[in-house]
């Protein structure tokens, strides 16, 4: 998908009707909140808790996030001027020197967002580490992330000719891998639940969409009407907030940060 017709896409579903910034609710009812409920569990927390125990649960929890937010970083690194194949061993051996066992003895002193953790790390490992890192064999004999069909180097030809600096092509590339996590979760669903046709129909009526069809026409196809369309389409948008908040949550340190960090999504998106 193009990304300027993605982040078009995402910005308009992610705005409408503001549904994901939480509204201020009596102490009582803060204390039973859904949110409270699952942050608990969420990877980034996880990854906080059982820091120095090397746990299971964390080291795979940490894989997760490595594995989704691979691409921010790569483009990053092509950003700061490395070649392709500098870019993709930098990037390959950061997530091996992240993922060693080791690494989450002192990562519970780096509280806050994933995302400003990894920048950070990152930052910290071009600095001192990298002419070590180029000195060992190409892809060392650890493989961290599995590419994509469209690889690393596939996906930056893509990016826009803007002037973005490298510190705000990561943020933009970070916002939109967490909106597409989202969205893979809402296709899945509906794919489990054996509604993918519903899916991509009602989809097709994301304003992005060039050939998007009206309520009614839609309605004629699918034998709803066109209020059960519309309740469709806005049944199918709170999911996909909330799946949106889920993946926020996954990358914050405590649940205060998550309207915060949605807010600042929103405002990388529609820069």
């Amino acid at each position: 998908m193009h990304c300027a017709l993605m982040r078009t896409r995402v910005y308009r579903m992610i705005t409408t009707g503001n549904p994901l910034m939480s509204q201020p609710q009596p102490e009582e009812q803060r204390v039973t909140s859904p949110t409270q409920a699952w942050f608990a569990t969420t990877h980034w927390t996880l990854i906080l808790t059982a820091a120095g125990n090397n746990t299971p649960g964390a080291t795979e929890a940490l894989e997760k996030l490595c594995r989704n937010y691979w691409y921010p970083l790569y483009a990053y690194a092509r950003r700061r001027g490395y070649a392709a194949h500098d870019a993709q061993d930098l990037t390959q051996e950061f997530f091996a020197r992240l993922l060693a066992r080791n690494f989450l003895e002192g990562v519970a002193a780096e509280k806050g967002k994933f995302r400003s953790f990894l920048l950070a790390a990152m930052n910290h490992f071009l600095a001192d580490e990298w002419d070590k890192a180029r000195a060992q064999k190409r892809g060392g004999n650890q493989t961290v992330t599995s590419l994509d069909a469209i690889t690393g180097e596939d996906q930056y030809r893509l990016e826009p000719a803007d002037p973005l600096d490298a510190n705000k092509l990561f943020e933009r590339r970070w916002a939109a891998t967490l909106l597409e996590q989202a969205r893979k979760r809402l296709e899945a669903e509906y794919v489990q639940n054996g509604k993918a046709e519903l899916y991509h129909r009602l989809k097709a009526l994301e304003p992005a969409e060039s050939s998007a069809a009206s309520y009614a026409e839609l309605g004629l196809e699918l034998g709803l009407t066109e209020s059960g369309v519309k309740s469709a389409v806005f049944r199918m948008r709170r999911r996909y907030h909330e799946l949106v908040r889920e993946e926020v949550a996954g990358t914050v340190s405590c649940p205060s940060e998550i309207d915060e960090e949605l807010r600042y999504l929103v405002t990388v998106m529609s820069r």
